[in-house]
């Protein structure tokens, strides 16, 4: 008997569509990393354990998130730098493109803008658990199924109240931009191995980053990005009372901003993305004006 079919994917999209990153484009962004005098490195920090750090890309730059010591998650946003409504809508980018993203992938923004904020070009573990990028037991890498660790679920789940959870990291990393609590979203879940088990629970497995592993992105827009270096380290040790030996495995994490030497030559057809072109108000009109009601406004004020 044959395995029943499988349903095709919710979101699939033909070829024309944005959802698909040019092959071509991206691939030439990549390759300027394999020749030094094809990029400037315009910034660079390093992000120490359990903290957060946030910084803007601008447009047509590349930005490259590295693990300098070894195995380490980062939890990462992304926001419009001039408009922080846009930002990073993560289960949108799970349906249009996979529960684990990897090159060509595009992350994209929330309603009403849905667009592209950043297109993935390079993931030294896109290899991960081989051909399909699954593991032995499910896990694959960079992940869009959960988000980032807090303080709350910690105090429920029994453990300490503490500071030093992702979403307070990324709190107190974009508070100099003007941002708060309520701006920090779901993430993108960098050098994190997860999946779902048989009965479609949430599990993460230890990250499997190596000493200069790295995940690179090119801005289609100007943006700000928030990383935190997640206090459950390289996820081998995890557990919710904040255990020594979890905080044991915490490493810093690197990031390095890079502009192209020759923009004209390698983005060449590229352009800013523009949102979807819907043009209807959801189906909220205004009720019609009688020839009595005059010119009156609809509120008079004394």
């Amino acid at each position: 008997m044959s395995p029943p079919r499988r349903p095709p994917p919710a979101y699939d999209a033909p070829a024309s569509s944005p959802i698909h990153a040019s092959r071509p484009l991206y691939s030439r962004i990549a390759a300027t990393a394999s020749t030094p005098s094809a990029r400037n490195l315009e910034y660079a920090a390093t992000i120490r354990p359990r903290a957060g750090h946030a910084w803007p890309v601008r447009a047509g730059q590349v930005c490259r998130i590295t693990a300098p010591q070894g195995a380490q998650v980062g939890d990462l946003n992304i926001w419009n730098l001039h408009n922080p409504r846009e930002r990073f809508w993560a289960a949108r980018t799970r349906q249009v493109h996979q529960s684990h993203v990897s090159v060509f992938d595009r992350l994209w923004s929330c309603l009403p803008f849905l667009r592209p904020l950043v297109t993935i070009t390079a993931d030294s573990l896109a290899s991960y658990g081989g051909v399909n990028g699954v593991d032995e037991v499910g896990g694959r890498v960079h992940d869009l199924l959960g988000t980032r660790c807090d303080p709350y679920v910690n105090v429920l789940l029994g453990g300490e109240s503490e500071d030093f959870h992702c979403h307070s990291n990324l709190t107190r990393a974009v508070a100099g931009w003007g941002l708060n609590e309520f701006d920090v979203h779901d993430v993108l879940n960098v050098f994190q191995v997860t999946g779902l088990d048989e009965k479609g629970r949430y599990f993460m497995g230890t990250s499997p980053a190596r000493k200069g592993d790295y995940f690179e992105f090119f801005a289609e827009i100007d943006v700000l990005c928030a990383l935190s270096t997640c206090p459950g380290g390289d996820l081998s040790s995890w557990g919710w009372d904040g255990s020594s030996e979890m905080k044991d495995t915490t490493k810093p994490l690197g990031v390095e901003v890079y502009s192209l030497t020759d923009p004209e030559k390698v983005l060449e057809g590229w352009r800013a993305p523009e949102s979807p072109r819907y043009l209807g108000l959801h189906g909220v009109k205004m009720p019609e004006r009688k020839e009595e009601d005059g010119g009156m406004e609809d509120f008079v004020g004394v």
